[in-house]
């Protein structure tokens, strides 16, 4: 029963299901990111490489086998590349981004600077002083 518990109050930390929550919503922008590139980015890289689909497209060519060419397909590459810079980009500034804005006004509103001590405060921080004065001993605060 320690267990399960000790699971529970794991799963149920803050953390964790942010975590979850952050896992679900990559996956479904990386979907979305995903058709952008392959739909809009991947055919002009490839128009530019003057071949129909990036797997043609700026191919070094080492050999050939079976009437197929065998090479390094750099526009396979740079297609990959510039998915994952327009995901991490996107994930930057529509989510990170807000998110740490929030979390920035949120701590600013937590601590706020001390206050001034009152009248009543300095007034009894004054007593104890006097009379440390006239017992020649040293005085004493909460903290210590």
């Amino acid at each position: 029963m320690k267990l399960v518990n000790g699971f529970k109050d794991f799963v149920l930390r803050g953390n964790v299901i942010d975590l979850a929550v952050a896992v679900v919503i990559g996956a479904a922008f990386s979907g979305i990111i995903n058709s952008v590139v392959d739909g809009l980015i991947n055919p002009i890289i490839a128009a530019i490489g003057g071949a129909p689909n990036l797997d043609g497209a700026w191919v070094l060519k080492l050999r050939e086998v079976d009437g197929k060419v065998v090479g390094i397909q750099f526009g396979t590459i740079v297609g990959a590349v510039l998915n994952f810079l327009i995901i991490a980009a996107a994930v930057y500034f529509l989510i990170v981004t807000p998110v740490n804005r929030l979390l920035a006004l949120r701590r600013k509103g937590e601590v706020e600077a001390p206050k001034a001590p009152g009248e009543d405060v300095l007034l009894l921080t004054e007593i104890r002083d006097l009379l440390a004065r006239q017992t020649g001993g040293t005085t004493r605060t909460l903290d210590t």
